[in-house]
């Protein structure tokens, strides 16, 4: 998962060479509509934020199931250090 956010935030990443390449210069304005560009960027950039956020929230949710999983079998084996240092590690990455 953190590849694919990694990914994920190569626009924000970035947006400095974005914005450069997204709004004409003095020489192209009349070939290029900016607004268009700048729209098209927009879009781009909240369409990465929606799917990034997806991914993140349904990451949170599986972990939580674990983590939930992990809580109720460490009630019948409160000795087992094994158990218990799984579930802190899940409780970590939530």
């Amino acid at each position: 998962i953190q590849e694919l956010l990694r990914v994920m935030r190569t626009i924000d990443d970035r947006i400095v060479h974005e914005l450069n390449t997204t709004i004409p210069t003095a020489s192209f304005v009349g070939k290029v509509d900016p607004g268009q560009t700048c729209k098209e960027l927009y879009e781009s950039l909240m369409d990465a934020h929606t799917k990034r956020e997806r991914i993140i929230k349904n990451c949170i949710s599986q972990t939580s199931a674990v983590v939930k999983t992990l809580k109720e079998e460490r009630e019948k084996a409160p000795e087992d250090a094994l158990l218990l240092k799984q579930l802190r590690k899940e409780q970590t990455k939530v």
